[in-house]
Order: C-alpha cells, then structure tokens, then sequence
C-alpha cells in the first residue's frame, strides 16, 4: 500500500487504465509490472515481476501514513495482509484477534466500530486496456449482475476453491463477495453467515438450489443437505461457460473454451482443458487436451515434478535417465511417485490445462514445487513475457468424439529446447504462443461443425495476461466475436454466477 498514484508510478510502470483502478472507489489491489531499478526487496512478490499495489480505502490507512510520513520524513510502500490465519476467515472481533493472532502480530490497533462483514481486499489485473477481476470482494460485491432470465429465487453455491455464493430475484444475480476456500468448519461457517446475510438483506427465500458436480466438495455437500430446495447439478465448466456469458447478456450457444486446474467430469475423470458448445440447457464437450494421469490428487497441485514426470512417462513411454529429471525430488519419492505411474495406482486421468502449465514449468527447471496455488503458472508466464515474438510448437488433433489435442510433439521441442541449453524465456514464449495456436485451431473446426462464431474464454488459465491477449487477438483477427471476463473472476470465482444462471434458464423452461 501506499499514500497515492504518484507514488505508485514511481515503483511500477502504471497505465491510464491501471491509474484508473488504484484511485476509484472501489480501492482494489492492482496487479501492476515493477519497475526494474525500484528498491523493493524480492520476497515482496519472488520469482513474479508483478506486484499488487493499492491506495488507502479508509481513513485509518490514511491518518497511519500521515504519522509515516511525519515521522520519517518519507514516503513508504507498506506491506498489507488480511488479519487471519491462512485458510482461514478473516477475524473480525478484537478479542478474537488478540487470541488467534497473537503468534503473529506485534501490536494491535483497535477501533471502535464494529465490523459487520468479513471482506477481502479486492484484485484486478488491466488486459488488452481492460480491467479484469482476479477477487471480487470489496468494493465490487455485492453488486448485482442482470440475468434476465424469469423471476426464480435459487441459491447457486459455487466451487471449492476461491468460493462465492450467489442469489437470484427478480431477474437479476447477486455474487457474494469472495469466502476462500471451503476446506474446513470455519470457512463453511463464513459461507452460511454469507448466505443468511444476504439472504436476509436482499428479501431472498430460495425455492432451488445449484452445485458443483464433485462429490467432495463442502459446497456441494452443503447444498444437497438443504431440505425442500429443488437440487440442480451443474458440471464445472459448464458453469464457468455460463457465467461468461451471463455477464455478456449472451444468449444462445458459444464456442467456450474453458482452461482452469481442475473441474469434475460427467464421465468422473478431472477435466480442465476444454472446448465446450454450449447454452445454459446444455452444452456438448467437443474437444480436450489428451489426458494424461495425475498422481496423488492434490498432491500432483503442489508439486509439478510430479505432473512433469506423468507428460515425459506418457511422451517417452519410460522416463529418460537425465541428471535434470533425477533432480526433481528425492530418490525415494522419485521412485514411489514413477510406480504410481508405472502400475496407475492413486492416479486419475486429467485433460487439466493448469497442470500443464505446471508440468513445462517443472520440465523447463523453473519450479518443481509451489508454496501457494498456480505459482509455478505465474513464473512461466513472467519468463515467457521477458521474450518477444516467436513460433509455436508443432501440435495435432485426433479427430474422435472428444477430439482429443496432442501435445507430446510440443513436449518433445521442449525438451530438444532444454538439451540444447535454449533460454527459459524462450521456452516458455513458444509454449504460450503453443496454446494461442491451439486454441485457435480448435475455435476454427468448430465454427465449420457447429456455425457459431462467439466464443467464450473463461477458467483460471485465463487470467494469464499472456495467453487471454493472444486468444483476444488471435481469434478477433480471423473473425470471432471473442468475450472475456469484467464483472466476475475467471477463476473459480465465478462459478457460481454460472451455476446460477443455468438454474435460472432450466427452471425457466421447465414452467413454460
């Protein structure tokens, strides 16, 4: 945080359109380029030459940077986090705080007005001159997004990860702000204060309720325990299709595109790199990245060598004895994680794009763990921006019902790219311009198949400035209406829109 715009432009490189950001009303935190000579220390944000910069949004931050000023004689940059413990709520009662956080804070400053919502700090990140929402929370919700779609009241409760709720009445969609991850009793505690908040605040008695597919989910669990609710299930990127289109007012159906980490199938694999045709009715999954396995769930999420070794097992059909592969882990880890892979035990099939990108990441000697979600995705995307236009890949389609995209020839470059010592920058440029061409050509067929012409990105890999740019220009330049997020997060953040006007649309036509 610091006191104004000036200051920020003298650490960052700012934009009209990111200025615009930090000094409106909503206040969020702008995800802006450091400048190369700026005096920040590195673990501000390590390995990511961006940094999220914000301006005071209350009257305490300002009176705080007053006293700085006085009594420094200078102009700091301050280091804000939220007043919770990772994975959890944000505290809000000062008792509370004193006890929980005591491990962690020095001192504690008090006030006298009650807080009566746990809020985050909103992120946004300016693409192609837009500004694209990463979290919508204060400032931005609940602001309603018109659905038009009839006059039901549902309860769509969203994803696992970076949650939202959302409320229908009167033809419009009310997001919640953003509640984290439903991972354990508190958050799902945060989620039902949410929901009987804005349930009470905006006159809503839900008569049906919409989830996520997973079985697993807290989300999903909580909304098939609700009594005398109607109960709609949506697929994952489905979800993420619709909310696209909801905040576009799209009816019809779209080309979606649909690239995120992970979403549970109708045919009960991880699904994740998808084109999809779809409408809220329905959507048909026309092609996917071909699966490859995932060994030990999550586990595959915070340690890309893991999905690494699954891409050169499925490229090679043994894994190459190489110094760089016997690096990734310890041996014994090594050893145990190949036979997962040898004889398919605790593994599941994926089509996940976002294990993609921790795979190259890994293969490449960028990272080969992450100690918070898609940080090995943000160094790939940051080295590949350090290099200027380059070629694709080779990559083919096998025609089949998913069509299935084949990248083990792209793995083979890579690799070719590593045994001959190429640039990580340039690596990781020709993989981004890789998934544009992908994309691209996938967009292509299915305009010929189907004759529609929207297309709809939506997913966290879509968050990624380098790879929603090229799309946006890519498919724009061959003639595609192409649409992306503005109201509500690419990410999982915006599942619940999705789900909501789905729900909307299916009980529409069930009373016509």
């Amino acid at each position: 945080m610091v006191a104004d715009e000036a200051i920020a432009e003298s650490l960052c490189f700012v934009s009209p359109q990111e200025c615009a950001a930090l000094i409106s009303r909503e206040r969020p935190i702008v995800l802006l380029r450091r400048r190369p000579d700026v005096n920040l220390a590195e673990a501000v944000s390590p390995g990511n030459p961006a940094t999220g910069v914000m301006l005071p949004c209350t009257p305490m931050h300002d009176l705080l940077f007053r006293i700085l000023r006085e009594r420094w004689n200078t102009e700091p940059a301050l280091i804000m986090t939220s007043g919770n413990i990772s994975e959890e709520p944000i505290v809000i009662d000062n008792a509370e705080a004193e006890e929980r956080l005591a491990g962690i804070a020095d001192a504690f400053v008090h006030h006298n007005r009650r807080i009566h919502t746990r809020v985050d700090d909103s992120v946004v990140r300016v693409v192609s001159a837009r500004t694209m929402p990463i979290r919508r929370a204060r400032g931005y919700a609940p602001q309603p997004v018109f659905l038009g779609r009839g006059e039901a009241e549902v309860l769509a409760c969203g994803a696992q990860q970076k949650n939202t709720l959302c409320l229908t009445r009167a033809g419009f969609a009310i997001p919640s702000q953003h509640l984290g991850d439903l991972e354990n009793f508190e958050t799902l505690r945060f989620f039902q204060e949410t929901l009987e908040r804005m349930a009470r605040l905006f006159h809503v008695t839900p008569t049906a309720v919409a989830y996520d597919l997973h079985p697993g989910y807290l989300s999903s669990q909580f909304a098939l325990g609700l009594p005398n609710l109607k109960k709609i299930g949506v697929q994952h990127h489905h979800a993420h299709i619709a909310s696209c289109m909801a905040e576009h007012q799209i009816d019809g159906q779209v080309i979606g595109v649909a690239w995120d980490g992970t979403g549970f199938g109708t045919d009960g694999t991880i699904w994740g790199g998808e084109f999809l045709a779809a409408g809220y009715l329905g959507f048909e999954r026309y092609a996917r990245l071909r699966p490859v396995l995932l060994p030990g769930g999550d586990s595959g999420v915070r340690e890309p060598w893991r999905v690494a070794r699954s891409y050169l097992l499925d490229t090679f059909g043994a894994i190459p004895d190489d110094p760089r592969w016997r690096a990734m882990a310890a041996p014994e880890r090594l050893r145990v994680v190949d036979t997962m892979l040898a004889k398919k035990i605790n593994t599941i099939p994926t089509s996940s794009a976002g294990r993609l990108f921790d795979a190259v990441a890994s293969l490449i000697g960028l990272r080969h763990t992450v100690s918070f979600e898609g940080q090995a995705a943000m160094m790939l995307e940051a080295a590949a921006t350090e290099y200027s236009s380059t070629d694709p890949y080779e990559f083919s389609l096998i025609t089949k019902s998913p069509m299935d995209i084949e990248l083990r020839p792209m793995i083979h470059q890579i690799l070719a790219g590593v045994e001959a010592g190429e640039p990580q920058t340039r690596l990781a440029a020709r993989f981004h311009a890789t998934l544009v061409a992908v994309i691209a050509e996938v967009c292509r067929r299915m305009r010929a198949d189907f004759q529609l012409n929207r297309v709809c990105l939506s997913g966290g890999c879509f968050q990624n400035a380098l790879l929603l740019e090229g799309c946006l220009d890519t498919l724009r330049s061959d003639g595609f209406e192409v649409f992306s997020h503005r109201e509500v997060p690419a990410n999982d953040g915006g599942i619940s829109l999705g789900q909501a006007a789905i729900a909307c649309e299916q009980l529409r036509s069930l009373s016509s």
